[in-house]
Parts: C-alpha cells; sequence; structure tokens
C-alpha cells in the first residue's frame, strides 16, 4: 500500500456554505484553489475546521465530490470521519473511498467513554471495511473528552495493515513522540495537529501537519515545513514564530468561526459559519485577531 504521499502541510479545509447553510461550489473550488496555489501537500475534507458535525451525509458527498473534482490530482483528498456509530463511521468511510478519497481520517467517538477493546474494535472495523485504502487515526483529547493511548495506537498500527497513520491534536509532545518511537518500525506516519507545534512536531519525527492556518496564510505555514525539510532549521523556527500570533489569536473566538473570520479578513468571502455558531463580533477579540494579521503582513 502506498503511504508516501501522506506527509506535508495537509489543511482541514473550511466549508462553504450559502445563506441556506448548503455547500457553496463556486467558493468551495476557489477555496481548493486557493490552498493548493499556496502549497499545501493535501486537502482534508471534513475537519473539525470544517464542521463536520454540520453536514448532512448526502451533502458531505456532494462536497467531496466537488473538492476531488476541483483538486484533479494536484493533492491528496483526505477525508475526515467524526460520527460516534461504528455502522455510521463504516458507511461514510465506503462513501469516500468510492467518491476519489485517498484516505480516510478517524476521530474517536464523541460523548462516549470507551473501553480499550471497544476503541480498538471500533477502529479496527471501519479500516477492515476499507481494505485497500490507508486509514489514519485523528486523536483529539480537547473536543471529545478522552485521549487514545499510545498503547492502543501501537496495536492498531502493528494489526490493522491499513491503519498506517494517524494526526495527534492533544499538544503534548511527549505523546506525539511516543506515537512515533513505538511504531516506527511499521513506517507509521504521525501528523501534528497544533499549527503552533508543527516545528516542534517535525523535530521529533512527525511527518508534517494537518494546519488550520493553511486555509487563510498557506503561505506561513507552508514555509515552516518547506524550510524544515530542505534543512533549514533555524528558519524553519522564525517561520514557525512568525506563524504563531496570528495562531494564538484565534483562541478567545468562538470555535470554530475564527479560520473563516480570518479567510474573510483576507478577502477570501468564504461566508458564515454553520448556525448556532456566528461571525465574531466587533470588539476586543476581533481587533486582537486583526492586530495579529496586520503584524504578520497578511492584512493592511
Amino acid at each position: 500500500m502506498n503511504t508516501d504521499f501522506i506527509k506535508g502541510v495537509v489543511v482541514p479545509i473550511i466549508t462553504c456554505i450559502d445563506k441556506d447553510e448548503m455547500i457553496d461550489e463556486a467558493k468551495m473550488r476557489e477555496q481548493v484553489d486557493y490552498v493548493i496555489d499556496g502549497g499545501v501537500s493535501g486537502i482534508l475534507a471534513y475537519g473539525s475546521n470544517g464542521e463536520f458535525y454540520m453536514i448532512e451525509e448526502d451533502e458531505m458527498e456532494r462536497g467531496l465530490k466537488i473538492m476531488v473534482d476541483q483538486a484533479a490530482g494536484r493533492v491528496p483528498v483526505y477525508f475526515g470521519i467524526g460520527a460516534i456509530s461504528t455502522k455510521k463511521c463504516v458507511r461514510l468511510a465506503k462513501m469516500a473511498v468510492a467518491n476519489g478519497a485517498a484516505s480516510v481520517s478517524i476521530l474517536q467517538p464523541m460523548f462516549l467513554k470507551p473501553t480499550f477493546d471497544e476503541l480498538f474494535t471500533h477502529f479496527k472495523t471501519i479500516a477492515d471495511a476499507i481494505p485497500d485504502t490507508p486509514v489514519l487515526l485523528y486523536n483529539n483529547p480537547g473536543r471529545v473528552g478522552y485521549g487514545m493511548t499510545a498503547k492502543l495506537v501501537t496495536k492498531l498500527a502493528h494489526e490493522v495493515p491499513n491503519i498506517v497513520g494517524m494526526k495527534d491534536t492533544s499538544g503534548d509532545i511527549t505523546q506525539l513522540q511516543e506515537f512515533i518511537r513505538q511504531n516506527r518500525d511499521v513506517d507509521f506516519k504521525v501528523f501534528g495537529g497544533k499549527d503552533t507545534l508543527l516545528y516542534a512536531s517535525m523535530c521529533h519525527g512527525a511527518v508534517g501537519g494537518v494546519c488550520t492556518a493553511a486555509n487563510f496564510m498557506p503561505e506561513l505555514i507552508t514555509d515552516i515545513y518547506n524550510k524544515f525539510v530542505a534543512g533549514d532549521i533555524n528558519g524553519s523556527l522564525e517561520a514557525q514564530f512568525k506563524l504563531n500570533p496570528v495562531r494564538l489569536s484565534m483562541d478567545p473566538a468562538s470555535f470554530p468561526v475564527a479560520a473563516k473570520d480570518m479567510a474573510n479578513l483576507r478577502g477570501r468571502d468564504i461566508g458564515d459559519p454553520y448556525t448556532p455558531s456566528l461571525p465574531t463580533p466587533e470588539g476586543p477579540v476581533l481587533d486582537n485577531i486583526k492586530k495579529a494579521m496586520k503584524d504578520a503582513g497578511l492584512i493592511d
């Protein structure tokens, strides 16, 4: 199974919607071109910042077809799965593969408190349903309420042939390092999931990052990766330092609206988030975002 494409800066692409909260095809195609032109190595449809939790299955399928068509093989399109039930996750995985997804990424089930065996069976069942497709795990304890252990990840990486990597958004560098260390014998590929830790993640062996910032400042986040792989370690660190204030300015805003706010501030005309989320109102939070973007040279 070829996994060479699993690397670089992958963008969890924002889902562009119209006033009726349906995917806006024209804007979605423009966003695909924008991030590819900005240098990303892949597109993740329906990651956390893609608001997957808001979108019906038929609309997900329509959007995926649009993204795959517009990407036209220039970069791989990954498909994010965040459903709770194993049955629904299997259905989504099969749909994604049928519509051209190069890989699927599976978030641990929200709301539940599953045991080790329940989680192992969940991930294995989904992966087994698409045996010829690379599968990534997605560890996001901040949103789910619990994390994946290195023991679980190692068992999955060694016993399920097409579970070939993961995205780790724990923000815990020791945890990320253990995911890499314990599975390097099977070429398990780990993406960092924190934009502010892309440089640090790569120092510990990550193959890249799944980075929200690529939606609105792809030139800054890809600069960190490109300089690192070119051997310009100091330049990569300085690029990380340039990006961090902008990325950190997002945190006081309501999740996940800041990515769309910042894209719109750059003139992208992305549209609004799904309700009940609303664009960040005028005030100190938006002022701080604007200041950080101006200081980084992203807006005038």
